[in-house]
């Protein structure tokens, strides 16, 4: 697949400004200023992530709300259902909402809708089913409900409230819920402030639960519940990441302090499920976003995507250690049967796309077969995308109608597209990279055409290549060990917040490459702007593709390998391509 190559702008005299103001290296600051980072203030308080910064709770749209109508609720001894997702931030939002309210004196009840026999969100069918096993009057939505007005306004004339908790795209009109806590709702936004510059734009549907009990718990102890006085809501942090690293939304502002709090907390292990899961995913060392979203997120997310999600939110909240190891064992398990099903439709998925693919006119990628498994429709669209870079939707059949996942690609807003077309389609919703639809099968080709054209009207021609953004062009000298310690300070990093890739312009091999694994599929270099200078990089998966020869650049992640209790700086090849001639450099 061909890159483009987006090396930023080199800001000298601005990185020298803030890397005298904080302290830190030049490389460093650029990369802050990569960020948009540009004030001294801002940069500390990014590099420096501390839970006295989050904002306040009640400044979220209609938090005030939804906590007086739960109020209302906990002293009327109301029964309170909620109403989660079966992803992994539904489940631990779900899971964390259910603790808070219970230690603070609410009795609560949760349900989980059925991937396969009620669909997705907040359908009628599900809130019914939920309702016979719950009956309850006040029903909190959790990741979902911020589309469904049908649903929330037969629930309000049979007398049940609904709190909507959710971070997705809000239907025109809004449902008629008593409180939608959404941070992209349009009423209450701070006076003269964008709503993509609060603090707490981009949190998941876990990092709005956690700002919920954080706000009854502010309630609780200015109205002196004994239960709210010595609650402390720390313990939730590694549900609340969990929960915002899964589900892939910007680690900035909120979430990285959320995050970063919430990896410390996790890696106590002190929940006896998520310390199963560990174990059983084979874990070794402190956790990171990579495990969560690699090791943890998958085997939590298989329980809803082969059967029902119910398993994985008994493991996060069981207090047994036994009866936690053995449903992670069964999680790890329905987590290799997803992997076995999961292969075989890409393989089936790609080969199908390809057979018809034409670069210059398919934009956007609409593929669906009626045996395609539903559960795993989503990282079969994720995979096609990382093999053409298109916007893509995979579907498969369900009872007469076909439910399918969407990914996109940047300068693409998913939601938005399906909304133009969705004339077309039964039911859709999420967000600019990620959605849902369903709909009938004998639309599929007219929706393909219709999303293509939307595609052509929205994006130009160069966003169909994958841009490789690099933060700056360094000599070989200038990536030392201590260097690349201190741009650890940018962890934990994730979307809206990259891992530091670096070009490097003109370098030569200073040793001959080396081919290797079992199947010589990875590639050792030793490169250096000059000799008696080289460090070590590696080109993993490289295949038979040719290696650079003479002069190259080099688009690479700075690492730290540690081997026999020695630290040495490793570079992981991101690209290369021929050097420049050094006219041409020159210019």
């Amino acid at each position: 697949m061909k890159f483009r190559w987006l090396l930023e702008t080199s800001q000298p005299e601005r990185a020298r400004h803030l890397s005298q103001s904080l302290g830190i290296s030049c490389l460093l600051a650029q990369c802050l200023l990569n960020r948009g980072l540009n004030e001294e203030e801002s940069a500390r308080r990014f590099l420096n992530p501390r839970l006295r910064d989050l904002s306040d709770p009640f400044l979220i749209p209609h938090m005030r709300a939804a906590v007086d109508r739960l109020c209302s609720a906990r002293s009327r001894r109301e029964s309170v259902v909620v109403f989660g997702d079966y992803d992994v931030d539904g489940i631990t939002s779900t899971a964390l909402l259910v603790e808070g309210l219970e230690a603070l004196g609410w009795t609560v009840h949760c349900y989980l809708p059925a991937r396969f026999g009620e669909g997705y969100g907040l359908t009628q069918e599900a809130v019914e089913n939920c309702l016979v096993h719950f009956p309850a009057t006040l029903l909190v939505a959790v990741d979902c409900g911020s589309t469904s007005a049908t649903t929330i306004r037969w629930l309000r004339n049979r007398g049940t409230d609904v709190i909507v908790l959710d971070h997705h795209q809000i239907s025109d009109p809004p449902p008629p819920a008593v409180a939608l806590v959404n941070p992209l709702c349009r009423v209450e936004r701070l006076a003269g402030v964008a709503p993509t510059d609060v603090p707490f734009s981009e949190l998941s549907a876990a990092g709005l639960a956690f700002k919920l009990v954080h706000a009854l718990v502010k309630r609780g102890r200015e109205e002196q519940w004994p239960s709210a006085q010595d609650f402390d809501v720390r313990p939730l942090l590694d549900l609340a990441a969990l929960g915002t690293v899964a589900d892939v939304v910007p680690l900035v502002r909120e979430n990285r302090i959320l995050v970063t709090a919430g990896l410390e907390h996790l890696n106590h292990w002190v929940r006896p499920g998520l310390k199963a899961l560990r174990n059983v995913a084979a874990i070794e060392g402190r956790a990171g976003c990579y495990e969560i979203g690699f090791q943890l997120a998958p085997r939590l997310n298989a329980a809803g995507r082969l059967e029902h999600a119910a398993e994985a939110l008994a493991l996060l909240r069981a207090h047994e250690p036994g009866l936690a190891l053995q449903l992670a064992q069964g999680l790890d398990a329905k987590n290799s049967e997803r992997q076995s099903i999961q292969r075989e439709m890409t393989d089936e998925a790609i080969a199908a796309v390809r057979e018809r693919f034409c670069p210059e006119t398919d934009w956007v990628i609409v593929e669906g077969k009626e045996s395609w498994h539903i559960g795993v429709v989503g990282i079969v669209a994720a995979r096609v995308l990382r093999e053409f870079y298109r916007p893509t939707l995979i579907l498969g059949g369900d009872r007469g109608e076909w439910r399918g996942s969407g990914r996109s690609i940047q300068g693409f807003d998913m939601a938005a597209a399906l909304s133009a077309c969705g004339d077309l389609l039964l039911r859709h919703g999420g967000h600019a990279m990620a959605a849902g639809i369903s709909m009938r099968a004998q639309n599929i080709a007219p929706f393909r055409e219709r999303l293509n054209e939307y595609a052509r009207q929205t994006l130009r021609a160069e966003q169909l290549s994958p841009p490789l953004r690099l933060d700056a062009n360094v000599f070989s000298g200038e990536i030392t060990l201590g260097k690349v310690e201190e741009l650890q300070r940018l962890q934990p990093t994730g979307t809206g917040n990259p891992a530091v890739q670096l070009a490097m312009l003109g370098v030569a091999h200073q040793r001959n490459p080396q081919r290797m694994g079992n199947q010589q599929q990875h590639a050792k270099f030793w490169v250096g702007h000059q000799e008696g200078y080289a460090i070590e990089a590696v080109w993993w998966n490289c295949g038979d593709q040719p290696l650079p020869k003479v002069r190259f650049d080099l688009a690479v992640v700075p690492e730290i390998n540690t081997f026999n209790g020695n630290r040495t700086v490793q570079l992981k090849i991101l690209d290369w391509r021929p050097a420049a001639p050094p006219s041409a450099a020159a210019s």
